[in-house]
């Protein structure tokens, strides 16, 4: 496994461990809205290394192990650390978007950057396939969509304090910044840059309708 992933997964486990065994530390660096826009920027970066659980954490971790070698072996090491941290912070933006009038607004999660991971990846390999309990065959770009509908759903539910804005915000990073460094996927894989913006035009679209 490459050296940078294994610093990125060490750090969320590190992390995130020491929040579960201290709840002062977790306070400390979640994303917060009203502590954010008080010039608690740190939080932005920070609460994206916090999770709710060992499941949360098993769950963005795993998800991480099967899509980063992709955007590694395609993009390198340096552009992999940009999509990474870019949607990680794409998808703290589109939170204080979504929330900025919720001073008590709380979310945690490594899914932005995680998901900006998945949608890069899904680009540069759209015939990637996927075995979901290591059994069920399902391709990548399924499953990817599918998981942005399900953070519909939990933006909807708010019945939990995960960072489901933070998914699309960071889909949307990981999918501008590969599209941008690498243009000729707009011709290469034109089928697949357009389905992808589905659930992200849905979201908008929702918003727009005030159904969020």
């Amino acid at each position: 496994m490459n050296i940078i992933l294994i610093a990125i997964i060490v750090a969320n486990v590190l992390f995130s461990y020491k929040g579960f065994n201290d709840n002062t530390f977790f306070r400390k660096y979640e994303f917060h809205m009203g502590r954010v826009q008080s010039g608690e920027q740190i939080r932005i970066l920070s609460s994206g290394f916090l999770h709710a659980d060992i499941a949360h954490l098993a769950f963005n971790m795993f998800t991480l192990y099967f899509f980063a070698p992709v955007v590694i072996d395609y993009l390198g090491e340096f552009l992999f650390v940009v999509v990474y941290f870019g949607s990680l912070i794409f998808g703290s933006l589109l939170t204080i978007v979504f929330h900025k009038d919720d001073y008590n607004y709380r979310a945690i999660g490594a899914s932005g950057a995680v998901t900006g991971v998945l949608y890069s990846a899904i680009l540069l390999r759209p015939d990637m396939m996927l075995g979901i309990f290591f059994i069920i065959p399902m391709p990548a770009y399924l499953f990817g969509i599918l998981y942005l509908l399900y953070s519909i759903y939990g933006m909807k539910a708010k019945n939990d304090n995960i960072g489901h804005t933070a998914h699309f915000g960071g889909a949307i990073g990981g999918y501008l910044i590969t599209l941008i460094t690498n243009p000729n996927l707009l011709v290469e894989h034109t089928f697949m840059v357009v389905l992808l913006t589905i659930p992200i035009i849905i979201l908008f679209a929702m918003a727009k309708m005030g159904k969020l």
